[in-house]
Protein backbone atom coordinates (compact mmCIF):
# COMPACT_ATOMS: atom_id res chain seq x y z
CA UNK A 1 0.00 0.00 0.00
CA UNK A 2 0.87 3.79 -0.50
CA UNK A 3 0.20 5.27 3.08
CA UNK A 4 0.32 9.06 3.54
CA UNK A 5 -0.05 10.31 6.70
CA UNK A 6 -1.49 13.99 7.75
CA UNK A 7 -0.77 15.37 11.37
CA UNK A 8 0.66 19.05 12.82
CA UNK A 9 2.78 16.93 15.25
CA UNK A 10 5.92 14.81 14.10
CA UNK A 11 9.82 14.75 14.86
CA UNK A 12 11.81 16.45 15.74
CA UNK A 13 9.33 17.54 17.90
CA UNK A 14 8.70 15.85 20.98
CA UNK A 15 5.19 14.58 22.74
CA UNK A 16 3.10 11.36 22.06
CA UNK A 17 1.61 11.54 18.71
CA UNK A 18 5.49 12.45 17.53
CA UNK A 19 6.50 9.33 18.78
CA UNK A 20 3.28 7.01 17.90
CA UNK A 21 3.37 8.33 14.36
CA UNK A 22 6.88 8.06 13.69
CA UNK A 23 7.13 4.32 15.16
CA UNK A 24 3.93 3.39 13.26
CA UNK A 25 5.48 5.13 9.77
CA UNK A 26 9.20 3.54 10.41
CA UNK A 27 6.78 0.28 11.19
CA UNK A 28 4.78 0.06 7.85
CA UNK A 29 8.14 0.82 5.96
CA UNK A 30 9.18 -2.13 7.42
CA UNK A 31 6.02 -3.83 6.39
CA UNK A 32 6.80 -3.10 2.92
CA UNK A 33 4.73 -0.29 2.49
CA UNK A 34 5.36 3.34 0.75
CA UNK A 35 4.80 6.19 3.60
CA UNK A 36 5.10 9.19 2.99
CA UNK A 37 4.41 12.07 6.00
CA UNK A 38 2.69 15.53 5.42
CA UNK A 39 3.55 17.49 8.41
CA UNK A 40 4.16 21.37 9.06
CA UNK A 41 7.20 22.90 10.00
CA UNK A 42 8.62 21.58 13.38
CA UNK A 43 7.31 23.96 16.23
CA UNK A 44 5.64 22.13 19.36
CA UNK A 45 5.22 23.25 21.85
CA UNK A 46 7.41 26.53 21.99
CA UNK A 47 5.82 27.97 18.75
CA UNK A 48 9.78 28.67 17.27
CA UNK A 49 10.26 27.36 14.15
CA UNK A 50 14.02 25.89 14.08
CA UNK A 51 17.20 27.53 12.00
CA UNK A 52 17.00 25.43 9.84
CA UNK A 53 13.55 25.54 8.93
CA UNK A 54 12.75 29.21 8.71
CA UNK A 55 11.32 31.03 5.99
CA UNK A 56 10.60 27.32 4.17
CA UNK A 57 7.18 27.78 2.44
CA UNK A 58 7.87 23.76 1.94
CA UNK A 59 10.51 21.68 2.84
CA UNK A 60 10.79 17.80 1.96
CA UNK A 61 13.55 15.64 3.76
CA UNK A 62 14.07 12.13 5.33
CA UNK A 63 13.65 10.66 8.54
CA UNK A 64 14.55 7.54 9.69
CA UNK A 65 14.01 6.50 6.35
CA UNK A 66 10.15 8.04 5.77
CA UNK A 67 9.61 10.95 3.45
CA UNK A 68 8.43 14.21 4.99
CA UNK A 69 6.79 16.96 3.28
CA UNK A 70 6.79 20.28 5.59
CA UNK A 71 4.36 23.27 4.91
CA UNK A 72 4.36 26.83 6.03
CA UNK A 73 2.42 27.16 9.31
CA UNK A 74 1.75 30.59 11.58
CA UNK A 75 4.21 29.11 14.55
CA UNK A 76 3.33 30.24 17.77
CA UNK A 77 3.45 28.90 21.44
CA UNK A 78 0.94 26.30 22.98
CA UNK A 79 -1.40 28.81 24.34
CA UNK A 80 -3.75 30.99 23.80
CA UNK A 81 -7.20 30.17 21.83
CA UNK A 82 -7.19 32.77 18.65
CA UNK A 83 -3.50 31.92 18.02
CA UNK A 84 -3.59 28.21 18.23
CA UNK A 85 -6.70 28.43 15.90
CA UNK A 86 -4.52 30.51 13.44
CA UNK A 87 -1.64 28.21 13.84
CA UNK A 88 -3.97 24.78 13.38
CA UNK A 89 -5.82 26.59 10.38
CA UNK A 90 -2.81 27.93 8.36
CA UNK A 91 -1.62 24.47 8.07
CA UNK A 92 -5.05 23.16 7.30
CA UNK A 93 -4.47 25.05 4.07
CA UNK A 94 -0.67 24.99 3.20
CA UNK A 95 -1.06 21.21 3.10
CA UNK A 96 -3.15 21.20 0.34
CA UNK A 97 -0.34 22.70 -1.72
CA UNK A 98 2.08 20.16 -0.04
CA UNK A 99 0.24 17.30 -1.15
CA UNK A 100 0.81 16.84 -4.52
CA UNK A 101 4.83 16.53 -3.32
CA UNK A 102 3.89 13.70 -1.50
CA UNK A 103 2.19 12.11 -4.17
CA UNK A 104 -1.51 10.52 -4.28
CA UNK A 105 -1.69 7.26 -1.81
CA UNK A 106 -3.92 4.09 -1.55
CA UNK A 107 -5.11 5.20 1.90
CA UNK A 108 -4.71 8.58 3.82
CA UNK A 109 -4.39 8.72 7.53
CA UNK A 110 -5.40 12.20 9.63
CA UNK A 111 -4.48 12.26 13.43
CA UNK A 112 -6.75 14.80 15.05
CA UNK A 113 -6.22 17.11 17.08
CA UNK A 114 -6.96 19.33 15.21
CA UNK A 115 -9.76 18.82 14.03
CA UNK A 116 -9.46 20.73 11.39
CA UNK A 117 -7.37 18.93 9.28
CA UNK A 118 -9.91 16.26 8.98
CA UNK A 119 -11.06 18.76 6.14
CA UNK A 120 -7.73 18.85 4.88
CA UNK A 121 -8.16 14.70 4.27
CA UNK A 122 -11.86 14.76 3.42
CA UNK A 123 -10.71 17.35 0.46
CA UNK A 124 -7.45 15.25 -0.36
CA UNK A 125 -9.91 11.87 -0.48
CA UNK A 126 -12.22 13.70 -2.84
CA UNK A 127 -9.55 14.86 -5.24
CA UNK A 128 -7.60 11.58 -5.25
CA UNK A 129 -10.58 9.41 -5.01
CA UNK A 130 -9.04 7.18 -1.66
CA UNK A 131 -10.04 6.26 1.50
CA UNK A 132 -9.25 8.15 4.23
CA UNK A 133 -8.87 6.84 8.22
CA UNK A 134 -9.45 9.54 10.78
CA UNK A 135 -7.31 8.84 14.13
CA UNK A 136 -8.67 10.50 16.96
CA UNK A 137 -6.00 10.54 19.34
CA UNK A 138 -8.31 13.22 21.98
CA UNK A 139 -11.10 14.18 21.91
CA UNK A 140 -10.80 17.97 21.52
CA UNK A 141 -13.85 19.77 21.23
CA UNK A 142 -15.32 17.85 24.17
CA UNK A 143 -12.45 19.06 26.21
CA UNK A 144 -12.25 22.77 25.19
CA UNK A 145 -15.81 22.98 25.99
CA UNK A 146 -15.63 20.76 29.56
CA UNK A 147 -12.67 22.94 30.62
CA UNK A 148 -14.54 26.35 29.73
CA UNK A 149 -12.11 27.32 26.91
CA UNK A 150 -14.78 27.11 24.42
CA UNK A 151 -18.17 28.92 25.41
CA UNK A 152 -19.08 30.54 22.04
CA UNK A 153 -22.31 28.21 21.54
CA UNK A 154 -22.48 28.98 17.36
CA UNK A 155 -18.61 27.86 17.64
CA UNK A 156 -19.41 24.83 19.52
CA UNK A 157 -22.11 23.60 16.96
CA UNK A 158 -20.11 24.86 13.79
CA UNK A 159 -17.45 22.50 16.10
CA UNK A 160 -20.17 19.67 16.50
CA UNK A 161 -21.14 19.73 12.54
CA UNK A 162 -17.93 19.03 11.27
CA UNK A 163 -17.19 16.27 13.85
CA UNK A 164 -20.34 14.76 12.24
CA UNK A 165 -19.31 15.77 8.87
CA UNK A 166 -16.16 13.98 9.27
CA UNK A 167 -16.99 10.85 11.17
CA UNK A 168 -19.36 10.12 8.47
CA UNK A 169 -17.38 10.60 5.76
CA UNK A 170 -14.26 8.89 7.18
CA UNK A 171 -13.91 4.83 6.27
CA UNK A 172 -12.53 4.16 9.15
CA UNK A 173 -12.46 6.07 12.33
CA UNK A 174 -9.53 4.97 15.77
CA UNK A 175 -9.39 5.87 18.63
CA UNK A 176 -6.95 5.03 21.46
CA UNK A 177 -9.03 4.53 24.66
CA UNK A 178 -12.25 2.53 25.07
CA UNK A 179 -14.13 5.10 26.76
CA UNK A 180 -13.87 7.47 23.66
CA UNK A 181 -14.87 4.22 21.44
CA UNK A 182 -18.10 3.92 23.33
CA UNK A 183 -18.47 7.81 22.77
CA UNK A 184 -18.50 7.34 19.39
CA UNK A 185 -21.16 4.65 19.61
CA UNK A 186 -23.14 7.17 21.46
CA UNK A 187 -23.03 9.44 19.29
CA UNK A 188 -23.86 7.10 16.25
CA UNK A 189 -20.75 6.35 14.69
CA UNK A 190 -21.31 2.69 13.32
CA UNK A 191 -19.34 0.23 15.01
CA UNK A 192 -18.20 -1.58 11.68
CA UNK A 193 -16.41 2.02 11.08
CA UNK A 194 -14.65 2.35 13.81
CA UNK A 195 -11.36 0.75 15.50
CA UNK A 196 -9.78 0.74 19.00
CA UNK A 197 -6.21 0.71 18.75
CA UNK A 198 -4.68 2.28 21.89
CA UNK A 199 -1.57 3.89 22.44
CA UNK A 200 1.62 1.79 23.35
CA UNK A 201 6.07 1.97 23.96
CA UNK A 202 8.79 0.96 22.21
CA UNK A 203 10.08 -1.22 24.60
CA UNK A 204 13.41 -1.83 23.38
CA UNK A 205 14.03 2.23 23.72
CA UNK A 206 12.11 2.64 27.13
CA UNK A 207 13.53 0.12 29.56
CA UNK A 208 14.67 -0.04 33.36
CA UNK A 209 18.44 0.50 33.15
CA UNK A 210 18.42 2.80 30.22
CA UNK A 211 22.09 4.02 29.06
CA UNK A 212 22.74 7.20 31.21
CA UNK A 213 20.92 7.17 33.71
CA UNK A 214 22.95 6.98 36.43
CA UNK A 215 25.25 10.22 34.74
CA UNK A 216 22.07 11.91 34.70
CA UNK A 217 21.12 11.57 38.32
CA UNK A 218 24.85 13.27 38.96
CA UNK A 219 24.08 16.23 36.10
CA UNK A 220 21.23 17.15 37.77
CA UNK A 221 22.58 16.34 41.12
CA UNK A 222 19.74 14.33 41.96
CA UNK A 223 21.71 11.59 44.27
CA UNK A 224 20.37 11.15 47.74
CA UNK A 225 16.94 12.10 46.76
CA UNK A 226 13.52 10.52 46.09
CA UNK A 227 12.57 11.78 42.59
CA UNK A 228 9.15 12.40 41.57
CA UNK A 229 9.05 12.79 37.86
CA UNK A 230 6.12 14.22 35.89
CA UNK A 231 7.36 14.90 31.54
CA UNK A 232 4.89 15.66 29.60
CA UNK A 233 2.48 18.73 28.55
CA UNK A 234 2.08 21.84 31.21
CA UNK A 235 -1.37 22.39 30.14
CA UNK A 236 -4.72 23.25 31.39
CA UNK A 237 -5.87 19.59 31.21
CA UNK A 238 -3.51 18.18 33.76
CA UNK A 239 -3.83 20.01 36.62
CA UNK A 240 -0.38 20.19 37.43
CA UNK A 241 -1.34 22.55 40.54
CA UNK A 242 -2.20 19.55 42.66
CA UNK A 243 1.36 18.30 42.31
CA UNK A 244 2.56 21.39 43.14
CA UNK A 245 0.63 21.19 46.62
CA UNK A 246 1.69 18.15 46.87
CA UNK A 247 5.16 18.77 46.94
CA UNK A 248 4.07 21.79 49.63
CA UNK A 249 2.81 19.41 52.13
CA UNK A 250 6.29 17.63 52.00
CA UNK A 251 8.27 20.62 51.64
CA UNK A 252 9.11 19.67 55.08
CA UNK A 253 11.10 16.64 53.83
CA UNK A 254 14.15 17.37 52.18
CA UNK A 255 14.43 14.05 50.57
CA UNK A 256 11.92 14.22 48.02
CA UNK A 257 12.34 16.45 44.74
CA UNK A 258 9.69 16.72 42.03
CA UNK A 259 10.97 17.17 38.53
CA UNK A 260 8.49 18.77 35.87
CA UNK A 261 10.28 18.51 32.45
CA UNK A 262 8.31 19.95 29.42
CA UNK A 263 6.57 22.79 27.82
CA UNK A 264 3.09 24.42 28.29
CA UNK A 265 0.79 27.34 28.25
CA UNK A 266 0.59 26.84 32.12
CA UNK A 267 4.40 26.43 32.56
CA UNK A 268 5.23 30.33 33.89
CA UNK A 269 2.09 30.11 36.04
CA UNK A 270 3.17 26.65 37.95
CA UNK A 271 6.74 28.67 38.03
CA UNK A 272 5.13 30.89 39.60
CA UNK A 273 3.30 28.87 42.14
CA UNK A 274 6.32 26.66 43.20
CA UNK A 275 9.02 30.13 43.51
CA UNK A 276 9.03 28.97 47.09
CA UNK A 277 9.76 25.51 46.79
CA UNK A 278 13.22 24.27 46.45
CA UNK A 279 11.70 21.03 46.23
CA UNK A 280 10.20 21.35 42.58
CA UNK A 281 12.81 22.17 39.70
CA UNK A 282 11.62 22.87 36.20
CA UNK A 283 13.32 21.78 33.45
CA UNK A 284 12.19 22.61 29.43
CA UNK A 285 11.20 19.77 27.09
CA UNK A 286 14.49 17.24 26.12
CA UNK A 287 15.42 16.05 22.92
CA UNK A 288 13.54 12.18 22.66
CA UNK A 289 17.23 10.63 22.72
CA UNK A 290 17.23 11.89 26.52
CA UNK A 291 14.02 10.38 27.95
CA UNK A 292 14.91 6.74 28.45
CA UNK A 293 17.73 7.86 30.74
CA UNK A 294 15.30 10.71 32.33
CA UNK A 295 12.70 8.04 33.26
CA UNK A 296 14.97 5.22 34.45
CA UNK A 297 16.62 8.50 36.22
CA UNK A 298 12.95 8.72 38.84
CA UNK A 299 11.83 7.04 41.47
CA UNK A 300 8.81 7.26 40.47
CA UNK A 301 6.39 8.62 37.82
CA UNK A 302 3.28 11.16 38.74
CA UNK A 303 0.56 10.89 35.72
CA UNK A 304 -2.28 13.66 36.68
CA UNK A 305 -5.54 14.66 34.79
CA UNK A 306 -7.64 16.85 36.24
CA UNK A 307 -11.38 15.67 37.54
CA UNK A 308 -13.62 15.96 34.47
CA UNK A 309 -16.29 12.82 33.51
CA UNK A 310 -14.94 14.02 30.05
CA UNK A 311 -11.24 12.27 31.49
CA UNK A 312 -12.56 8.85 32.83
CA UNK A 313 -11.82 7.79 29.43
CA UNK A 314 -8.33 8.95 28.77
CA UNK A 315 -4.98 6.71 28.55
CA UNK A 316 -2.30 9.17 29.10
CA UNK A 317 0.83 7.77 26.98
CA UNK A 318 2.90 8.46 29.84
CA UNK A 319 1.41 5.56 31.35
CA UNK A 320 2.88 3.66 28.78
CA UNK A 321 6.36 5.17 28.78
CA UNK A 322 6.81 4.86 33.10
CA UNK A 323 5.86 1.26 32.70
CA UNK A 324 8.49 0.27 29.81
CA UNK A 325 10.81 2.14 32.18
CA UNK A 326 10.22 0.14 35.64
CA UNK A 327 8.89 3.19 37.15
CA UNK A 328 6.11 2.66 39.55
CA UNK A 329 3.05 5.15 38.93
CA UNK A 330 1.15 7.41 41.02
CA UNK A 331 -1.58 7.51 38.84
CA UNK A 332 -4.20 10.73 39.67
CA UNK A 333 -6.63 9.77 37.18
CA UNK A 334 -9.95 8.29 37.70
CA UNK A 335 -11.44 5.84 35.28
CA UNK A 336 -9.93 3.96 32.78
CA UNK A 337 -5.56 4.95 33.18
CA UNK A 338 -6.61 4.30 37.03
CA UNK A 339 -8.08 0.40 35.73
CA UNK A 340 -4.85 0.05 33.86
CA UNK A 341 -2.56 0.61 36.96
CA UNK A 342 -4.57 -1.52 39.26
CA UNK A 343 -5.02 -4.33 37.01
CA UNK A 344 -0.84 -4.02 35.91
CA UNK A 345 -0.18 -3.89 39.56
CA UNK A 346 2.33 -0.63 38.49
CA UNK A 347 1.44 1.71 40.98
CA UNK A 348 -1.01 3.65 43.48
CA UNK A 349 -4.13 5.56 42.23
CA UNK A 350 -5.20 8.70 43.98
CA UNK A 351 -8.00 10.63 42.71
CA UNK A 352 -7.54 13.60 40.37
CA UNK A 353 -7.15 16.87 42.30
CA UNK A 354 -6.70 15.90 45.63
CA UNK A 355 -3.11 17.18 47.12
CA UNK A 356 -3.53 15.18 50.39
CA UNK A 357 -3.86 11.76 48.89
CA UNK A 358 -1.35 12.47 46.57
CA UNK A 359 1.60 13.52 48.98
CA UNK A 360 1.00 10.58 50.63
CA UNK A 361 0.88 8.31 47.81
CA UNK A 362 4.53 9.68 47.49
CA UNK A 363 5.60 9.41 50.60
CA UNK A 364 4.22 5.42 50.80
CA UNK A 365 6.26 4.62 47.78
CA UNK A 366 9.39 6.67 49.07
CA UNK A 367 9.39 4.52 52.22
CA UNK A 368 9.06 1.76 50.63
CA UNK A 369 11.38 0.34 47.97
CA UNK A 370 10.75 -2.78 48.08
CA UNK A 371 6.97 -1.86 47.09
CA UNK A 372 8.66 0.56 44.58
CA UNK A 373 10.36 -2.14 42.94
CA UNK A 374 7.73 -4.77 42.76
CA UNK A 375 5.15 -2.11 41.51
CA UNK A 376 7.83 -0.92 38.57
CA UNK A 377 8.95 -4.73 37.66
CA UNK A 378 5.16 -5.62 37.33
CA UNK A 379 4.34 -2.30 34.69
CA UNK A 380 7.31 -3.42 32.61
CA UNK A 381 6.13 -6.97 32.59
CA UNK A 382 2.67 -5.56 31.80
CA UNK A 383 3.02 -3.23 29.12
CA UNK A 384 5.86 -5.77 26.97
CA UNK A 385 3.00 -8.11 26.90
CA UNK A 386 0.00 -5.82 26.20
CA UNK A 387 1.16 -2.28 24.86
CA UNK A 388 4.23 -2.75 23.44
CA UNK A 389 4.63 -0.73 20.11
CA UNK A 390 5.31 -3.55 17.81
CA UNK A 391 2.12 -5.13 18.23
CA UNK A 392 -0.14 -2.02 18.13
CA UNK A 393 1.33 -0.69 14.87
CA UNK A 394 -0.05 -4.27 13.51
CA UNK A 395 -3.34 -3.83 14.49
CA UNK A 396 -3.15 -0.44 12.78
CA UNK A 397 -1.84 -1.79 9.56
CA UNK A 398 -4.36 -4.26 9.49
CA UNK A 399 -7.12 -1.50 9.87
CA UNK A 400 -5.57 0.42 7.01
CA UNK A 401 -5.77 -2.80 4.66
CA UNK A 402 -9.12 -2.88 5.70
CA UNK A 403 -10.15 0.67 4.72
CA UNK A 404 -8.32 -0.16 1.26
CA UNK A 405 -10.63 -3.12 0.68
CA UNK A 406 -13.67 -1.09 2.19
Amino acid sequence: MKILLLTHYYPPEVGAPQARLSELARHLMRSGHQVAVLAPLPHYPTGVIPEAYRGAWLRREMLDDVPVVRTWVYAVPNRGVAKRLLDHLSFTLSALYGAPFAGRPDVLVVETPPLFLGLTALALSVAWRVPYVMNVADPWLASAVEMGVLRNRLAIALGRALEKLLYTTATRTTTVTRGMYDGFLREGVPKAKLALVTNGVDTSFFRPNAPGAVALRRQLELDGRFVVLYAGTHGLTQGLETVIAAARQLADDGRTLFLFVGEGAEKERLQELATDLPTVRFLPNQPKSTMPSLLAAADACVVPLRDLPLFRGALPSKLFEAMAAGRPLITAVAGEAAALTWQARAGLCVPPERPEELAAAVARLRDDPTLRRALGANGRAYVSVYYARERIAERYEAVLRAAVGA
